[in-house]
């Protein structure tokens, strides 16, 4: 018979999925307070039922049992378990201390990408920062998206006004360095982007995909360019030539919003098609071809991303992306590529000239190498450790980041680490970087969270809010993300001790003073403690999100307008709300000093000149690049067992041709070096990679000692970024170069033995 005993309630519960930039809303089935399974919410107002593996897997991760459950201290050199306010105490004790002694800029703050995936993520980190005080900001922006902030920053004043392709409505997509059938899209949230490109093909428009790997999306493409590694911005620098040799422009209505317009026609004159053929390894006539198809599409995108951004030349690249939009009259316009506009966005304003977008305003310390977006290439965080000197950065605040795996040469980092003051981690695991920390703080696992998505919103190719209450309750001993951010805030800033809540009424206080200030906002000349009172929410973050919503571009004004959004609306309609379809926002968005969109600002002109020198640069014979799996998100996925295994390995890709010539074996193992370093893999052969490159996926290399990732740590493959020391970086971005790289490949060294005398 089989055992009998208490039954456990079942029930179900809304989710949007938090792992990665889909944004796909979930449906969870709950066992008590366990997640038991997920499928997608076909209901939801933007994936519409859509869901892929790492969603699938939402309840394996939510209960994965190295998730750290308590504080970890380091006492006597060892970490062990201890209270939330020992945890504090200690921060409290040492960090305020620390700055006093040495100045604000001995602290170095790093971000990683999954706080752009939590609420608390999004609200806290900016205040810790303002307390700080320090311009040593490191985030995983420079190891990914750094480039289009820059190139944005430079032609719309604003670092963060991203157009994304109109994917619902296009006739012609162009993806550069982009492969959204792993990768689920980025910066371009847009749940079943497979779905949406069948859907583009299903009604007679054309898929062009750029990419040195025949990658799944190249595979459903109508055509696809097998481009030479790192030369994106020459082909897009002859594709803007021949739109302007052979008189293709035709920016529409943008037309009256347009600077620079005969300056970048003379500064593209020497990228013909015939001059960046053999650089790009295309056709002089394919160019052509491309170039022309693109002008006379009725509506046309151009889309780039990882492929595009982390080489030599991701600014220049991301930059002539959107000319190419702007000169073909597709930029701001449906079918095009359009800036979304985010519920919790700043309500549009009338059109005007901006404060516009400046690079360089400090330097490191150590290199002099400039700031983008408020930020140091995280790339030179070992050597500002490292180095001796006023200014050294002895303490580090990493919140939810691992750059000793995600970084270039993780095993100097992984040194530098040892030799801080002071380290604090925020991170559910005890990983390659958080090993490290003096103080670790674990948030709770997803299902006990609330969710709204602040950043992705931003770059949705539809306007929607969804709102996520917490699926289950906070279980006992955890302590709620939001609040031990709010707590670390107070530990470094003061008063430390005081009631969490004081840091969201601090910043809900700060903004409506501000607002009821402003002639141009719905909320002027009224009292700003009376409309803190009318806000909703079960605690200070919901607070917040409901007053960014009432005084966003849907709110309701505060009553100036009752069918406007609140957060009290988004929680009566758990499928989410829909905003609608992406509309024209320009002159409104535009920031630049001239209020108008600047083709060809200086700091671009000052780099063109290296991207004509690469014209006459003779090709490296093998490089290497990057590759994503639909069941891998960087580094974070990998302790979940449904999701590392099967075709998800770590192997050095390369083609057939090659592997004959090098003398490798399918299976067999390789050395890849560089003058930085040297790694060993496994070898898979296969065609998907163009001849003269090899590809190896990033984020693996959990092997390191003192971790706490049992099924990461028994297949932790090799780290790609071991062969990379950090000098290699966009110059405008301080991106670093994790793509298109000289490597030489040969088989494994055999193992020596001594034949006994």
């Amino acid at each position: 018979m089989p055992p009998t005993g208490p039954t456990r309630p079942t029930r179900t519960a809304l989710r949007v999925c938090p792992l990665c930039e889909a944004t796909c809303g979930l449906t969870l089935t709950i066992e008590g307070t366990r997640v038991t399974g997920a499928r997608g919410d076909r209901d939801d107002v933007f994936s519409k039922g859509f869901i892929c593996p790492k969603g699938a897997s939402f309840g394996e991760l939510d209960a994965d049992p190295d998730r750290l459950r308590t504080p970890l201290i380091r006492v006597d050199g060892e970490l062990r378990e201890a209270t939330w306010d020992e945890a504090f105490d200690l921060v409290a004790a040492r960090l305020p201390a620390l700055v006093e002694a040495h100045g604000p800029q001995s602290v170095g703050v790093v971000l990683g990408n999954p706080n752009v995936h939590t609420m608390a993520g999004a609200l806290y980190p900016p205040v810790l920062l303002s307390v700080l005080r320090t311009r040593n900001l490191f985030t995983a922006s420079t190891l990914d998206q750094m480039p289009k902030h820059v190139s944005s920053g430079l032609l719309f004043g604003d670092a963060l006004a991203i157009p994304v392709p109109d994917l619902d409505r296009t006739d012609h997509l162009l993806l550069l360095g982009a492969n959204p059938l792993d990768s689920n899209g980025s910066l371009c949230t847009a749940p079943d982007f497979p779905g949406k490109l069948k859907a583009l093909r299903g009604r007679g428009g054309t898929l062009t995909v750029v990419d040195p790997r025949r990658t799944r999306t190249a595979k459903i493409a109508d055509r696809h360019l097998a481009i030479r590694p790192g030369t994106d911005a020459l082909l897009l620098a002859a594709l803007v030539h021949v739109l302007f040799d052979e008189r293709l422009t035709d920016p529409g209505a943008l037309a009256g919003h347009l600077e620079g317009l005969d300056e970048l026609r003379a500064a593209v004159g020497d990228f013909t098609p015939e001059a960046v053929a053999a650089a790009c390894d295309l056709g002089a006539d394919e160019i052509r071809t491309l170039a022309r198809e693109l002008a006379a599409a009725p509506t046309a995108a151009v889309y780039g991303r990882i492929g595009s951004c982390t080489v030599e030349y991701g600014t220049l690249a991301s930059w002539l992306i959107d000319v190419l939009n702007v000169l073909t009259g597709n930029l701001d316009r449906p079918g095009g590529a359009l800036f979304p506009l985010s519920a919790t966005d700043r309500a549009p304003r009338p059109a005007g000239p901006g404060k516009g977008f400046a690079l360089g305003r400090w330097a490191s310390r150590v290199g002099g190498h400039p700031e983008a977006k408020g930020e140091l290439p995280i790339a030179v965080l070992a050597e500002e450790i490292e180095t001796p000197g006023e200014g050294r950065i002895r303490a580090v605040i990493a919140l939810a980041a691992n750059p000793v795996l995600s970084a270039p040469d993780g095993s100097r980092l992984d040194r530098a680490l040892d030799g801080l003051d002071f380290m604090v981690s925020v991170d559910p695991y005890l990983n390659e970087t958080s090993r490290h920390a003096d103080v670790v703080l674990p948030p709770p696992p997803p299902s006990q969270s609330a969710h709204f998505d602040f950043s992705f919103n931003g770059f949705a190719v539809r306007n929607q809010a969804r709102y996520s209450p917490p699926a289950v309750p906070l279980a006992a001993g955890l302590m709620d993300e939001s609040e031990i951010l709010a707590r670390l805030v107070l530990a470094v800033g003061g008063p430390h001790g005081v009631d969490p809540s004081a840091v969201d009424d601090q910043v809900i206080d700060r903004v409506l003073t501000k607002a009821v200030a402003d002639p141009l906002s719905p909320v002027h000349g009224r009292d700003a403690k009376e409309l803190a009172a009318e806000l909703t929410g079960t605690g200070g973050p919901q607070r917040r999100l409901d007053l960014m919503l009432r005084l966003g571009p849907y709110g309701d004004g505060f009553g100036a307008d009752p069918a406007g959004l609140t957060l009290a609306r988004l929680v009566e309609q758990p499928h989410g709300v829909d905003l609608g379809p992406l509309k024209p926002r320009i002159p409104g968005l535009l920031k630049t000093r001239s209020g108008r969109v600047e083709l060809f600002p200086a700091p671009i002109a000052a780099d063109l000149p290296r991207l004509r020198e690469a014209l006459a640069e003779r090709p490296a014979s093998l490089v290497l690049v990057g590759r994503r799996h639909l069941r891998s998100n960087n580094s974070w996925m990998h302790n979940v067992p449904t999701l590392n295994g099967g075709s998800n390995r770590c192997t050095v890709q390369v083609h057939p041709e090659d592997a004959e010539r090098l003398g490798l074996a399918d299976g067999g193992a390789a050395r890849v070096t560089t003058g930085a370093g040297e790694i060993t893999i496994p070898v898979e052969i296969t065609d998907t990679v163009r001849k003269g490159v090899v590809s190896v996926p990033h984020g693996w290399g959990h092997d390191r000692p003192g971790t706490r990732m049992a099924v990461a740590h028994a297949r932790p493959g090799v780290n790609v970024n071991q062969l990379l020391d950090g000098s290699l970086r966009d110059p405008l971005s301080g991106t670093s170069v994790l793509n298109g790289f000289p490597v030489e490949l040969a088989p494994e060294r055999p193992v020596e033995t001594s034949t006994p005398a």
